[in-house]
């Protein structure tokens, strides 16, 4: 148990002290591409929704990115292992 715990802070401190040591990364995603697309097209286009959280810079908004991606999969394998545990002993 304890094992585990390390682990988890050990991930946790792997993902957040890059929000603190790069404050103006630049990294374009798909959002930024669209809006100027969209501006183009329609010069008075005004976002109809603002961000509650607003990342210091583009590379941390791909990690966070990152980090929602690898805990969705590990969630997914832990029902996936869950269902195939449970399967495997009721045929025994």
């Amino acid at each position: 148990m304890k094992k585990n715990i390390t682990l988890f802070l050990l991930a946790a401190a792997i993902a957040i002290i890059p929000l603190f040591m790069w404050q103006d990364s630049e990294f374009g995603g798909a959002d930024g591409l669209a809006e100027e697309k969209i501006t183009a097209i329609q010069t008075d286009y005004k976002p109809w929704a603002t961000p509650i959280f607003e990342p210091p810079g583009g590379e941390t908004e791909s990690l966070l990115f990152s980090l929602q991606a690898a805990i969705g999969a590990g969630v997914i394998g832990y029902v996936i292992g869950t269902i195939r545990t449970r399967s495997k002993r009721e045929k025994s």
